[in-house]
């Protein structure tokens, strides 16, 4: 044993007889200073064990509120996965009412295509559809959407096909504006346009009596596109000294392209 712990052991034993061999008196007289002395550090202890048990039954609570929260979090996430789900459901079956709606409107034997890849670099010019050789699609099958004209076929492969847009200025088509005799060449126009893209009409006469909003539908000439598909409507005419131009909103959105149907070959 340490000195020091045999040195506080013989002190404790030393008060211990004396306080023993005192009278009754004095032993109840050095009990009460000694409980009076003990009271503070008893209060103290049962302080902090209450205080011990709250923390204790907090932290308990709190885990069990941890608990709680994280079963909410993957509740939510559930619920969010299957709010999403009936979006796309919904959507796919808005698609679907359109396109048998536009199949019964349309004088023409229509095949409904998805359009399933869109390059950012060639946003304007071609889409990739999902059909192809296998659902007999050819080259230069007219494109159409329930708005109107979009482009024609121009590469077709086993089970996929490339669309070239009307906003292309590759794809050009004769075009007549309603109310009028006028006809011209429409086109694409190059580059990115805020709003949307505008089509190129060209070929006009040079005196050619054209109002803004006047719709745009195909002549029918040369034996591709048949004649009185919707293009758009006129928004500026341009004159000129040997012809007028004239700038056309398509009547596609090309911004939101998911449905297409394909025409059959004249």
């Amino acid at each position: 044993m340490r000195p020091l712990n045999l040195l506080a052991f013989l002190l404790f034993l030393g008060g211990a007889v004396w306080a023993l061999t005192r009278s009754p008196g004095t032993v109840r007289e050095i009990q009460a200073t000694y409980y009076t002395w003990l009271t503070p550090f008893l209060d103290a202890g049962s302080t902090l064990e209450v205080e011990a048990r709250n923390f204790l039954d907090e932290v308990e609570h709190s885990k069990r509120l941890a608990t709680e929260l994280e079963a909410m979090r993957d509740e939510y996430d559930r619920l969010r996965q299957v709010e999403r789900h009936s979006q796309e459901v919904e959507a796919e079956n808005t698609r679907l009412r359109r396109a048998l709606d536009f199949q019964k409107r349309t004088e023409f034997n229509a095949t409904v295509a998805r359009v399933i890849r869109r390059q950012t670099t060639t946003w304007w010019q071609t889409v990739e559809i999902d059909r192809g050789a296998e659902n007999k699609v050819q080259v230069h099958q007219p494109v159409v959407a329930d708005g109107g004209l979009v482009g024609k076929v121009d590469r077709v492969g086993d089970k996929l096909s490339s669309v070239i847009l009307l906003t292309d200025e590759a794809c050009q088509v004769s075009v007549q504006i309603e109310g009028s005799p006028e006809v011209g060449i429409l086109s694409g126009r190059r580059g990115q346009f805020e709003g949307g893209p505008k089509l190129h009409l060209r070929f006009l006469s040079p005196k050619a009596r054209i109002s803004p909003g006047a719709r745009v539908f195909t002549t029918g000439r040369g034996g591709l596109f048949p004649a009185n598909l919707l293009v758009g409507t006129v928004e500026t005419v341009l004159p000129g000294p040997l012809d007028s131009e004239a700038l056309v909103r398509p009547s596609v959105d090309f911004t939101d392209l998911s449905t297409v149907f394909l025409l059959p070959l004249p």
